[in-house]
């Protein structure tokens, strides 16, 4: 558990939510108030929880715990989803001796259902049990749904006044598409940083990470991004470059779970890694990526081994990015096999396709525009997927 920063606790156990012999109860807690930050998804349909956390981060600076279930979103349930909520909130302040306002609620799960609450009120004193007993590892695990495998990041750095710590944990495989995925992610760091620029930081260190993955172009209900600083490290930063500092660490956590949650993509075997340069913009270019790493005849073709080059320039095509055609340099795998508005003149399936077994695909695209850059992570489409979304709730 040397991974966990100061002063915070994780618990985990089992609750039968959904999912039976692992755990999908988990409680994240700091022995001393915390700065929180979080971003939210854009998804009109706003699960209870995600509602009753933005309303808390409203109302509150300071935070002692996030909560978290997994089996069951507590999504489309009304006004009874609400006071559900509430009432989770309620039992464990009292538990941990703390006001309701000052725990952030987190649902993941079958959309529609009402929580039992007997369960709840069955397993919270379990779960407060569980404080400081569980390691990051477990108390990932028990935020999954169709996940493969637990995500979890952690890093050191050291500033002036000291070391501090940092600890993120995820949850996403399916339902992954900007802006906020079908994703879960904690963040939790002993670093002593104003309300402000934490929310600073986060804000950007998640639009360059889990707001540049897609695996199916779905968004949903509950997805949420929350961070919590304790402080209880004492350091903090002290100059505009130890502030960059702890904003590249926390970047550096975001990227790695985006990465790990693509890789752990639905059916997923491949990541395609999309480089847009050239682009007359930054929007523009993100407007090409998304294109090609939505696309279902390229995604197929990565899951095939297929250097398809024509896919990609056709979704290239119809992104409504504005660049002149014969402008078009297309490299996949290490190798150019696209400009000047027709193909390279080799044998491309002999000399691509052996790259194209990697776990890892690199998408270069220059639109020879503008100076915009964009870099977007997606997987590639197979079988598993249907067979996993056609099960989901059988």
């Amino acid at each position: 558990m040397r991974d966990i920063p100061e002063d915070f606790q994780l618990g985990a156990v089992e609750a039968g939510f959904r999912y039976a012999n692992r755990p999908d109860l988990v409680l994240i807690y700091s022995l001393r108030p915390a700065r929180a930050a979080g971003i939210f998804t854009t998804n009109v349909f706003k699960a209870a929880p995600v509602q009753v956390a933005r309303k808390n981060l409203g109302s509150s600076s300071r935070f002692r715990a996030v909560l978290i279930n997994a089996g069951q979103a507590n999504a489309c349930t009304g006004d009874e989803g609400l006071e559900d909520c509430r009432g989770t909130l309620q039992m464990a302040a009292g538990l941990l001796n703390v006001s309701a306002g000052e725990i952030l609620p987190a649902s993941t799960g079958v959309i529609g259902s009402r929580m039992p609450m007997h369960v709840w009120s069955e397993k919270l004193p379990l779960l407060k049990q569980a404080l400081g007993q569980t390691g990051s590892i477990e108390a990932a695990r028990g935020i999954m749904t169709t996940d493969k495998f637990p995500k979890t990041s952690s890093r050191e750095l050291e500033l002036e006044r000291g070391k501090i710590r940092f600890l993120g944990m995820a949850k996403g495989a399916g339902m992954i598409c900007p802006n906020m995925a079908t994703m879960l992610a904690f963040i939790i760091s002993d670093v002593e940083i104003s309300g402000d620029l934490w929310s600073e930081l986060l804000v950007k260190a998640v639009g360059d990470s889990f707001n540049a993955i897609t695996v199916d172009g779905d968004t949903s209900t509950n997805d949420c991004v929350l961070a919590l600083a304790n402080g209880a490290s004492e350091a903090g930063p002290g100059s505009r470059e130890e502030e960059e500092k702890v904003g590249r660490a926390l970047e550096d956590i975001c990227r790695d779970l985006a990465y790990q949650i693509v890789c752990d993509a639905e059916g997923g075997t491949k990541v395609m890694h999309i480089r847009v340069t050239g682009a007359k913009n930054r929007v523009e270019a993100e407007v090409a990526a998304r294109a090609v790493g939505n696309s279902c005849l390229v995604k197929t073709a990565m899951f095939g081994g297929d250097p398809n080059w024509g896919r990609i320039v056709a979704a290239l095509g119809r992104s409504s990015a504005d660049f002149d055609p014969l402008g078009v340099r297309l490299s996949l795998a290490g190798h150019e096999i696209f400009s000047g508005g027709r193909p390279a003149e080799m044998d491309i399936d002999r000399v691509v396709a052996p790259g194209m077994k990697s776990k890892d695909i690199r998408v270069e695209i220059d639109l020879g525009a503008g100076q915009g850059t964009y870099t977007l992570l997606a997987s590639d489409l197979s079988e598993e997927y249907i067979r996993i979304n056609a099960d989901y709730r059988s």
